[in-house]
């Protein structure tokens, strides 16, 4: 078994573990206005192609501002799978969630990656998983394959929230 499916079976045991027994299972996201700042590192990745020799420890940093309940900004820089720098922004919308993990997509604009469009700005839609516990969480995003030109895999992000209002 690749480490991507082992990913996912792990991801799915820990998710669905302590939220057996929850009543409110699946749940809408209060989309009312809020004032969050979160710090995210680069990612680690495991890629669904680990033969391809590539980069799993993707070193980077970025910035989230959640204004919305169901709504992050998003920005930030980090060293990719070809090996090489990309930048990114967008928004994360998540506007469900099952038990305390938030469900949606991240909806960017990417640059850096040498085979799509020689490098310069793309647009994706990556879906994202959410968990956060007071001032630390993660992300977790399902980066799909994209013919020769991206490699999928599942992404893991670690963040620490700045500030709340």
């Amino acid at each position: 078994m690749s480490r991507a499916v082992h990913s996912l079976v792990f991801i799915g045991a820990c998710l669905a573990a302590p939220l057996a027994p929850a009543a409110d299972f699946f749940t809408r996201i209060d989309p009312s206005p809020t004032s969050e700042l979160w710090i995210d590192t680069g990612f680690y990745t495991a890629h669904f192609d680990g033969d391809k020799d590539l980069n799993d420890n993707n070193k980077g940093l970025a910035l989230e501002y959640r204004f919305k309940g169901t709504m992050t900004a998003t920005a930030g820089r980090f060293y990719n799978s070809d090996r090489a720098w990309s930048n990114y922004a967008g928004v994360i919308w998540q506007p469900y969630a099952v038990g305390p993990v938030r469900v949606g997509l991240a909806i960017a604009a990417f640059d850096g990656y040498p085979k799509t469009r020689d490098g310069g700005w793309f647009p994706g839609a990556i879906p994202t998983l959410t968990y956060e516990y007071k001032r630390v969480g993660v992300n977790v995003g399902i980066i799909p394959n994209y013919k020769d030109r991206l490699y999928g895999g599942i992404s893991f992000q670690l963040k620490f929230k700045l500030f709340e209002k």
